[in-house]
């Protein structure tokens, strides 16, 4: 790949590039090659503690007294700034996560919007008038939290960085970010045009390292005020668990095991390129993929023969070459897929579609080879577990009560789609379905900056996006006057 500009592989504290106290790096493995290109600073729970305090020093100085309208200034400048360096972050993200260089393009540019969105509303998170007694007056303020920390997933590092950070910046709080330790790149590179921008180095601090170290001190850390976290639910266990000890409310977003539900009289042709596309975007790491592929039983055998076909046509390759996909993110990642895949053939579950590889790939790059299985059993655990991978599972359903029935029956509840062309039988299924967002006859909806999101059940708690994403980056004070 093209050389690019990376920045200083160190911690960014106090608005200074600092090595970590115990010293140590960690490799950054290319997903492509399976081979070392940079390494990473790995900081530990004396660099925690040291980038929460500068944040507290922020909230007590001249972030804390900055005005609304000119956090939401600086935050649109960092846009700018994003927008300037879009080829940069651009080649950054693509070698860090494997992603096709076009998937790279748009998160980058996702990003940009992030900060453009929340910059634009920094000012307008106002408060409230409560009517009362006579001869009182009461207020509701938003208040930030204070010290928010941010342990951001390697699967969309960039567009992550964005929907978290822009938020509770915007909100007047001081972050200190822990990265994924695959991929953290894009967080460093980001984080130097943020302070360019004009964001004080006190308010804006990032330590990469180990989640079992670096991570798990950010959780457990009491000057910490609001944790973001995205990424596994035995994890997300691990970090609420933490954060209760000091009483620390956090957002987590958990992953999911989306459906997309098709019925008898859905627009065939314009589903089936966006079912493909919903479960082969970056390898099918993506906690709202659409995994479960829901079709009515009259149409099944046609509608699955089409998808086949399209499912068939996938190719897998390096960022370069602009296809499909990538590779997955690690070896473990690319072991668990190929187990979860290798134990349904063994178990007899059919495989409808394959794609392919791209000739010439790299032969220790980290590919698995986007499969679609139908039918699968119900029961199974391809219809009910998170694979986080380019796996879809077709299942038949009877009517619309099954459909519900079978869209539901997962632990997990974060996204879903459905495909009719009833209005009625559209608003019935989506007002049951058990996850935080439902697209109809649509999925996914171009990034959705402004789309409030998040999940129930074990996808967790909290949204993040859109102008919900500021009031839980705040909290309320109620003050109450007396005056007669």
């Amino acid at each position: 790949m093209t050389t690019m500009k990376i920045a200083s592989h160190a911690l960014l504290i106090g608005g200074e590039w600092v090595q970590p106290a115990d010293g140590g790096s960690i490799p950054m493995i290319d997903p492509c090659s399976g081979e070392v290109f940079a390494h990473i600073a790995a900081g530990g729970a004396r660099d925690i503690d040291r980038a929460v305090r500068a944040a507290q020093t922020a909230l007590d100085g001249s972030w804390g007294r900055t005005p609304a309208s000119e956090r939401g200034r600086i935050l649109q400048r960092w846009a700018r700034l994003i927008e300037a360096n879009l080829e940069e972050l651009t080649l950054i993200e693509a070698r860090d996560t494997g992603k096709p260089m076009n998937a790279s393009r748009i998160d980058i540019q996702v990003t940009a919007r992030y900060f453009d969105f929340y910059g634009g509303a920094a000012d307008k998170l106002h408060g409230q008038v409560i009517p009362f007694l006579d001869g009182y007056t009461v207020n509701v303020l938003r208040e930030p939290h204070g010290v928010t920390g941010h342990i951001i997933p390697w699967n969309y590092p960039a567009q992550q960085y964005g929907r978290t950070v822009a938020a509770a910046l915007a909100a007047g709080n001081a972050a200190v970010i822990k990265p994924s330790e695959d991929a953290c790149l894009s967080t460093l590179r980001l984080s130097e045009l943020g302070l360019e921008a004009g964001v004080p180095g006190d308010a804006l601090n990032v330590v990469t390292g180990l989640g079992e170290v670096a991570g798990a001190a950010l959780s457990a850390h009491p000057g910490v005020n609001f944790l973001s976290f995205t990424g596994s639910p035995e994890v997300g266990t691990l970090v609420q668990a933490s954060a209760a000890r000091n009483h620390v409310p956090c957002t987590l977003e958990l992953g999911g095991k989306s459906p997309q539900v098709v019925f008898a009289d859905a627009d065939l042709d314009r589903s089936v390129p966006v079912v493909v596309k919903a479960i082969v975007q970056h390898a099918g790491q993506t906690c709202s993929a659409g995994s479960r592929l829901l079709v009515q039983k009259e149409i099944y055998e046609r509608f699955l023969g089409l998808v086949s076909e399209a499912f068939g046509k996938v190719r897998v390759g390096t960022p370069e070459m602009n296809l499909d996909c990538g590779p997955v993110m690690n070896a473990t990642q690319r072991d668990r897929i190929r187990s979860f895949t290798q134990a349904a053939i063994d178990s007899g579950v059919p495989v409808l579609a394959r794609g392919s590889f791209a000739d010439g790939l790299p032969p220790q790059g980290f590919w698995v080879q986007p499969t679609l299985f139908g039918p699968v059993p119900r029961e199974h655990s391809l219809a009910c577990e998170e694979v986080f991978g380019p796996v879809l599972s077709a299942i038949p359903f009877e009517d619309e009560e099954d459909a519900i029935r079978l869209a539901n029956a997962t632990d997990y509840g974060l996204v879903g789609a459905v495909w009719t062309a009833n209005g009625a039988c559209q608003q019935r299924v989506s007002k049951r379905m058990r996850c935080g967002q439902v697209f109809i006859n649509c999925y996914g909806a171009g990034g959705g900056v402004e789309l409030p999101f998040g999940g129930v059940k074990k996808s967790g708690h909290g949204r993040e996006k859109g102008f919900l994403a500021l009031e839980h980056f705040t909290v309320t004070k109620t003050i109450v006057n007396y005056h007669g």
